[in-house]
């Protein structure tokens, strides 16, 4: 086996996509394996409350921004490119193509000495006219960073089962939710999933490459399941009764996406470049990277293994990173509702305050376990209803969840809403995902007061345009209802605890 061309504790990595869901995993890998980790970020405030934060360094910049990359690859000798900008839009291709070649010609004019790229398994002998366009975009941007100049590792997978994936989620909530399911015909396709654990292991492994390695490698678990097996698989593993499956043809990949949006927390714009990937036979053509990353003694991680993993993991609250870590492309991140005298023009704010007979410690609680299975205190069909509109104009919807039940950090997504701050046991504030006319925020703050509690609760809203003006004026004689119910329902929970 060809040994490493340094020492891997000398290397120095950069590592796009820190902030989601597999470069979130990747940081703390290399950490332990000895390496040193920079993470390119667009706010790195976002990394604030990640455990492994004082031991990284930060540079701040974003791929689709050239002037911002070229002091990022100072003294770097390994660069993970893990980003990619699906779900922005029907242009995604074109942003995808000039982010790499920003990204490739930056790390060769710094003389970095290896590239390393998730990409997506391609199907053998199918035309690039054929594939998706999300798998056509994978495979292009590995050819740009290739041609790049810097030795390039493009690692291929398909479906990766881990706790927080959103190929895991998908396949999670199918099951789950549906006990007799009519499906796509793509359930009978074959494919080779992969334990997110063992793409981990590869990834941090190919920083060690020899110095002439510039190619792909297909990454697949030990088995070959079709869609339909895995979600047999699936329900046996989690201890569900057996699940009647039935395909048909009349559900094309539009339609199934859709589908697969209605029934799961995974939006549209990710479901289906997801379902879309699934329409040819995903299995590895080679196993080539065993010759520099060997398999571990016991093997790799088979299916049902990587699936009860994963579950446990989710039982236990312990989901490092989820598919919906990532912030949704384009969100603005000025201006904040706490700029002075605003700074971007009108700002409509609906104020709540309350008294609370309770330890500003209890109130906190309710507070920070808000949203995900808790909902959100009042009129649960109001919200579900919001979040179903909110699917249907392409938006994230209500069903995102919480990454953990009891506790919230900065970037973490809450259902349509993000951790935007978080001051523990004072303040947290949520920015909206969700498709609005204009900007909306969230903010719920506890303070102590006479031996109690008081509890404050602040939505605001910036609108865009007359439409922004309109919507807010639509919404207000709900607000009554929803919002004050809600602070008076987390007050009485407060008490009660």
């Amino acid at each position: 086996m060809p040994e490493p061309d340094a020492p891997p504790a000398a290397r120095h990595c950069l590592v796009t996509g820190a902030t989601g869901y597999l470069g979130g995993r990747l940081v703390p890998e290399l950490l332990a394996a000895g390496h040193t980790v920079r993470c390119l970020v667009r706010d790195p405030g976002r990394l604030r409350d990640q455990p492994w934060r004082a031991e990284v360094s930060t540079a701040t910049g974003d791929v689709t921004r050239p002037a911002t990359l070229p002091g990022a690859f100072d003294s770097i000798d390994v660069a993970y490119y893990l980003v990619h900008s699906l779900g922005t839009g029907a242009d995604f291709e074109t942003t995808d193509r000039e982010a790499a070649r920003a990204f490739g010609a930056a790390a060769a004019a710094a003389g970095v000495r290896r590239i390393v790229y998730l990409g997506g398994l391609i199907p053998a002998g199918v035309p690039a006219t054929e594939l998706s366009p999300h798998l056509r975009s994978r495979a292009e941007v590995g050819r740009m960073l290739r041609d790049s100049g810097v030795p390039t590792a493009e690692l291929r997978a398909a479906v990766i089962i881990g706790s927080g994936s959103a190929s895991f989620e998908m396949l999670r909530y199918l099951t789950e939710r549906l006990p007799a399911m009519v499906t796509p015909r793509w359930v009978d396709t074959r494919i080779q999933p992969i334990a997110v654990r063992d793409v981990l292991r590869y990834l941090v492994g190919a920083a060690g490459l020899p110095a002439d390695v510039n190619r792909t490698f297909d990454l697949g678990g030990p088995e070959i399941l079709t869609y339909r097996r895995m979600m047999e698989r699936y329900a046996r593993v989690a201890g569900l009764p057996r699940r009647v499956i039935v395909p048909v043809p009349v559900l094309t990949p539009r339609l199934s996406s859709h589908w697969v949006g209605l029934v799961t927390p995974v939006p549209d714009r990710i479901a289906r470049p997801l379902v879309e990937s699934l329409r040819h036979e995903v299995v590895c053509a080679e196993h080539d990277i065993a010759r520099h990353v060997p398999d571990p003694p016991a093997g790799l991680i088979g299916f049902d293994d990587a699936v009860a993993l994963a579950l446990r993991r989710i039982r236990d609250a312990q989901v490092a990173t989820r598919w919906s870590s990532a912030s949704v492309p384009g969100a603005p991140s000025d201006p904040l509702p706490t700029d002075p005298d605003w700074a971007g023009g009108s700002l409509y704010q609906d104020v709540r305050e309350l008294a609370v007979d309770a330890s500003p410690a209890a109130l906190w609680r309710v507070v920070e376990g808000i949203g995900g299975d808790n909902g959100w205190y009042s009129f649960p069909l109001a919200w579900a209803l919001r979040g179903l509109l909110d699917r249907l104009a392409g938006g994230v919807g209500l069903r995102r969840g919480r990454r953990d039940p009891a506790r919230l950090r900065v970037g973490d997504s809450l259902d349509f809403w993000r951790v935007e701050e978080i001051d523990p046991g004072r303040l947290l504030r949520l920015r909206a995902e969700m498709r609005l006319p204009g900007l909306a925020w969230l903010e719920l703050s506890v303070e102590p007061d006479r031996g109690g509690a008081r509890y404050r609760q602040r939505a605001l809203f910036h609108p865009r345009g007359l439409a922004g003006h309109a919507y807010w004026w639509s919404v207000a004689p709900f607000h009554t209802l929803v919002f004050g119910a809600m602070a008076r329902n987390i007050a009485r929970r407060a008490g009660a605890t």
